[in-house]
């Protein structure tokens, strides 16, 4: 090491102690109650993982993504910090001289000072929920400065260690984050649908309306931010509720390509009002779920802007279930995703019921102790053949994940349908439960699974619930479950 490298370290140095100094000689009125109990509640990551846990529990989907993102960033800042940091440097602990006795920890850290581990995970925790939810960052953007100063102001380390472990979680936080769109854009095209090449380009959105679900939220308008820049001469079209079917078959009737901003039960609507209509279909995601764009490799707006601009689209499959001629007819309908009978739409019927009156969460719990303990299997006829189910399930497109809970697809051009069946008798908990510890594609006591195209369900009880994309209604007596293959023209970019 030269002379002058010395001369550096040694005036950094000096700089350090006199700035702990000045904080420690300072008078800063309420702080000795409040910064040693915020240092000690963040012993461990306790009040991170506390910060989780209500955003979790409070939030929206974006927001309960944003809080995994933050724990993930925290672990990672951690790893580092233990492994590589502390042993790295191997600073001593500043020296507690002229630290008021009020303000020191009743027990001392032993490991060494370079860099502020307490630091780094309040930096990494709030920066990596900060690049998914802002709105959220910026509650906890004051606690973690608090907690990174509480650090100085007790004496157990030096500036220049706090702003170390600072700089440390806030890269966490971005390296996270470039992690999970790596491994979200992984999942674009998933390669078996057909590229259509008559799908129009549309660079400035001419000849685009965009249909949008006003109560989708702040999700709906953070996307239409990105299409109002990105596609300046398209329409936009707001409504909700009821509103909907109507307003996307009007748009669908005059527009070159309907497009959708909302979650999984409008785009299904959506899908709908486009295959009548013959157009071409631009999903942009604004729900609480986005089970369709996410399967399908949609990460944002701005996926779908670079698509519409490159005229890049591809052919999927559709469900649809169709009245019989015992329901004295009726119009079909389809989903871009599930289809249930049994136990969902149930669980979902309670759950849209209560809601309102006692929240979203809380009426999850309890429409699904209603419907585990007091409901009775549904009894119908399939393919021919009687049946007992507490459930039965139809994807659009095959599911992973085993029993009853798929989770995610590979792609929707498909045209099969991915039929799965949890056979009554007992009670449901114990039998959906089986059902979930079995194979995919397996044939048990307890549960059934397999891939058609084409499924005939007959003799349905009156005022049997089903459920399509998250949507509820009640069944018609018969009816006809089949895929539609290379139903839909949808716009994706190219990978």
């Amino acid at each position: 090491m030269t002379d002058q490298e010395l001369t550096w370290r040694g005036v950094a140095a000096r700089w350090d102690r006199q700035l702990f100094d000045l904080v420690a000689r300072r008078h800063w009125p309420g702080a000795d109650r409040v910064l040693p109990r915020l240092g000690r509640a963040a012993n461990h990551g306790v009040l991170w993982g506390a910060s989780a846990a209500v955003i979790t529990v409070a939030g929206s989907a974006r927001a309960r993504r944003a809080a995994l993102r933050g724990a993930a960033s925290l672990a990672l800042a951690s790893a580092a910090i233990n492994t590589v940091g502390k042993w790295t440097v191997r600073r001593p602990r500043p020296l507690l001289e002229g630290v008021p006795a009020a303000r020191q920890l009743a027990t001392q850290p032993r490991t060494t000072s370079f860099p502020s581990g307490h630091s780094a995970s309040a930096f990494a925790f709030t920066a990596g929920l900060a690049l998914e939810s802002p709105g959220w960052g910026a509650v906890l953007v004051p606690v973690a400065v608090s907690v990174a100063f509480s650090r100085v102001y007790t004496g157990v380390h030096y500036p220049s260690d706090v702003v170390a472990g600072a700089a440390l979680g806030v890269a966490s936080g971005f390296l996270v984050r470039r992690l999970a769109r790596d491994a979200e854009g992984a999942r674009i095209v998933p390669g078996n649908e057909r590229t259509a090449a008559e799908a129009p380009a549309l660079p400035d959105g001419a000849g685009l309306t965009v249909v949008v679900n006003a109560g989708s939220g702040t999700a709906a308008e953070a996307g239409l931010d990105v299409v109002r820049a990105r596609l300046p001469k398209a329409e936009l079209v707001e409504c909700e509720g009821s509103e909907l079917p109507a307003a996307l078959a009007e748009a669908a009737s005059r527009a070159t390509v309907l497009g959708v901003c909302g979650g999984d039960g409008t785009i299904g609507a959506a899908a709908a009002a486009a295959l009548r209509a013959g157009v071409p279909l631009a999903v942009f995601p604004g729900g609480t779920l986005n089970h369709f764009a996410q399967d399908f490799g949609l990460t944002g707006a701005e996926d779908t802007c670079r698509a519409l601009a490159a005229g890049h689209a591809v052919r999927v499959s559709l469900g649809r279930f169709t009245p019989g001629p015992a329901s004295s007819g009726g119009t079909p309908g389809y989903f871009v995703n599930t289809f249930s009978i049994g136990a969902y739409p149930l669980l979902l019927k309670h759950r849209l019921t209560w809601a309102p009156r006692i929240g979203s969460a809380a009426a999850g719990l309890l429409a699904a102790w209603r419907v585990l303990r007091a409901e009775h299997p549904v009894r119908l006829r399939l393919a021919g053949r009687t049946r007992s189910v507490w459930l039965l399930f139809a994807g659009n497109g095959t599911y992973h994940g085993t029993g009853p809970a798929p989770r995610r697809r590979d792609g929707l051009g498909e045209g099969l349908l991915d039929v799965r069946l949890a056979y009554g008798g007992g009670r449901p908990g114990p039998r959906l439960l089986a059902t979930a510890m079995a194979g995919p594609l397996t044939r048990s006591p307890v549960h059934t699974a397999t891939r058609l195209r084409t499924l005939r369900i007959a003799d349905i009880p009156k005022g049997t619930a089903l459920a399509y994309d998250g949507e509820y209604a009640l069944a018609p007596s018969e009816l006809v479950l089949d895929s539609l293959p290379d139903a839909l023209t949808v716009y994706r970019p190219r990978a």
